[in-house]
């Protein structure tokens, strides 16, 4: 599976503390491994903190048995004035088996100022030439 340039990837073992009655990932632990990704990839692109506003879409493709590694990679969509739409796609991995698409989601981040409230984000990361009448400096 290909991932977009700026991927956040995270990898964690599945564990019986974090399995339900059939021995696979609790959906509970998987939402909060996958917000957890968001998290990290809004934050890194916006350069501030952020929260999340909305959850538009999760599937649970495929159980995660305990013993299983589950790697998450999450890369930013979409970037609005304050918001910022994220993708998480989950993996499990097994020694000699193929990496299998377990979980995925969409979850929309606001970044915030320090009293908490929506803040325009910074899109200097996007690479965009010099402005004409600006002077640079070294």
């Amino acid at each position: 599976m290909t991932s977009p340039a700026g991927t956040l990837e995270t990898r964690d073992m599945v564990f019986p503390a974090h399995a339900n009655h059939h021995g696979t990932l609790f959906a509970g632990q998987g939402l909060e491994r996958m917000a957890r990704a968001a998290f990290l990839a809004a934050r890194d692109t916006a350069g501030c903190d952020v929260v999340m506003a909305a959850v538009t879409g999760v599937q649970f493709c495929a159980p995660v048995p305990v013993g299983r590694a589950l790697a998450l990679r999450a890369w930013v969509s979409r970037v609005g004035r304050s918001s910022l739409t994220v993708c998480v796609h989950g993996l499990a991995q097994a020694p000699g088996c193929p990496d299998e698409l377990a979980l995925q989601g969409v979850f929309e981040m606001v970044a915030v100022n320090a009293h908490g409230r929506p803040t325009a984000i910074a899109h200097t990361y996007l690479n965009t030439p010099p402005h004409p009448f600006r002077q640079e400096t070294p």
